[in-house]
């Protein structure tokens, strides 16, 4: 007998049927979200409207914010409103939306983390040719093959998960809608979609967090002969970046790297690649780095200055 598809909708289990777990997980990740677009603004507005913009790697951490308020944008609201409801339901065309815009707009920033590694690999071991190498032209080029690159993962993945058929089962044991808990829904064999799955995400995220450890590996060893001012500062920037990849990629491995099966665990790991590391990314890139205080500093208090003086010239 052939599969047909007569699924029209989903619901998301979340993570608690519990009222009471639900209210408080409400609480926390609503806070989550607010320093997430607070935050992500905040560097977003600091870098445009100074000279920060003009250097290759603001010019991409302004990309890598930009790909986290939309990348995180995709799941959080429709989190947040499930855990105010008892029924968390989503359409079939909305799942396939949200599975499409969260692998591009994730794609974007796994990406922009490995340009942004090979960034600092140019501007540490071929510091005399970095303007040069790192070129406003080439930089737009970069972003522009990110999201390429990104799109054309998105869509393959969106392809794979078109071509399953589901005949009944409808209840997805997740927050949001993903391409290894939809597995479990299809009545038909997923065994080779399985492993274009892994193919697509799973090396996709493996290859280039290799990438990226090889590069901050290869950073550490040419720093070895700089002078200590200088390696302290290339070992603050380089430090901040590997705190932000393995907060990233650790838990995105876990999931899809290994062959498509779900674990009651999935629902917490996937909260880290798609609401905590956002929300400390701009953490790690402001309070780590000098350059990055200074614009905020600048930025903003001009900008409460500014304030000021329009506030005193209309009471005049």
């Amino acid at each position: 007998m052939e599969s047909t598809n007569n699924i029209t909708e989903f619901i998301l289990l979340g993570l608690s049927q519990n009222k009471k777990i639900k209210a408080l997980c409400f609480l926390l990740f609503l806070f989550c979200y607010i320093a997430i677009l607070g935050g992500n603004m905040i560097i977003l507005i600091s870098i445009t409207y100074s000279q920060l913009i003009e250097q290759p790697m603001y010019f991409f951490l302004n990309y890598l914010a930009l790909s986290d308020l939309c990348y995180t944008s995709t799941v959080t609201p429709k989190f947040l409103t499930d855990l105010l409801i008892e029924r968390n339901i989503i359409s079939y065309t909305s799942c396939m939306a949200q599975l499409f815009t969260m692998h591009f707009f994730g794609g974007i920033e796994i990406l922009i983390l490995t340009v942004m590694a090979y960034d600092r690999c140019v501007a540490i071991c071929k510091p005399l040719h970095y303007t040069i190498i790192m070129s406003r032209g080439r930089c737009h080029a970069m972003v522009t093959a990110c999201c390429v690159g990104a799109f054309i993962h998105s869509f393959f993945l969106s392809l794979l998960a078109f071509s399953l058929h589901f005949c009944g089962h409808n209840e997805m044991d997740h927050y949001f809608f993903d391409i290894y808990p939809l597995l479990t829904l299809s009545c038909t064999n997923t065994h080779r979609v399985g492993l274009l799955v892994v193919a697509n995400s799973g090396m996709m995220g493996l290859v280039t967090f290799a990438v990226l450890m090889w590069s901050y590996s290869f950073i550490l060893y040419t720093i070895r002969a700089y002078p200590a001012e200088s390696r302290s500062k290339a070992l603050s920037t380089c430090s901040s970046h590997v705190t932000v990849v393995i907060l990233f990629f650790v838990p995105l491995l876990f999931i899809y790297i290994r062959p498509a099966t779900t674990f009651p665990e999935d629902k917490v790991f996937a909260l880290f690649y798609t609401i905590l590391a956002p929300m400390f990314n701009p953490l790690i890139y402001t309070l780590r780095n000098t350059e990055m205080k200074n614009a905020l500093r600048k930025v903003w208090c001009h900008k409460r200055f500014l304030a000021e003086i329009e506030s005193y010239d209309i009471h005049c």
